[in-house]
């Protein structure tokens, strides 16, 4: 039996691995460079934490995240191109912006600081803002 698998099929998969490999490589490193500064030689922390200290503790945490899908070229339709805003209680965080086309397709990834970057698209400046609840996603 043969299976006919489109080259476009293949990038579109190659390219979602990219993302979740990249998103896994930032996570890591904000979580070694944050230990680095929380451990201290020759002290243990405490296991036992309060609520409150768990809390305070997930405002650094990247958990308002935010998915836009759009046409970004007209010759393309289906919204296959899209952003996600991924943020921090504070803002920080990251945009991936992934526009496909007939002929490729390009990701980009920008830092985001207090709900703020230069050069966004339209559409990242709107994913920000859903992430950050500046405005409300539509159902």
């Amino acid at each position: 039996m043969i299976v006919a698998i489109s080259l476009a099929s293949v990038a579109v998969l190659a390219l979602a691995v990219s993302v979740v490999a990249l998103l896994g490589a930032f996570v890591a490193l904000r979580r070694t460079a944050r230990t680095a500064r929380v451990q201290v030689p020759g002290k243990q922390a405490d296991p036992v934490q309060t609520p409150a200290e768990l809390r305070a503790g997930l405002g650094t945490a990247l958990r308002h995240v935010s998915v836009i899908r759009y046409d970004a070229f007209r010759d393309v339709t289906g919204r296959q191109s899209f952003t996600a805003a991924i943020l921090d209680d504070n803002g920080d965080g990251i945009v991936i912006t992934s526009l496909h086309s007939r002929s490729e397709s390009r990701t980009l990834l920008k830092g985001v600081t207090n709900g703020r970057a230069e050069g966004l698209s339209p559409e990242e400046k709107l994913a920000v803002a859903y992430a950050t609840g500046e405005k409300e996603q539509p159902a």
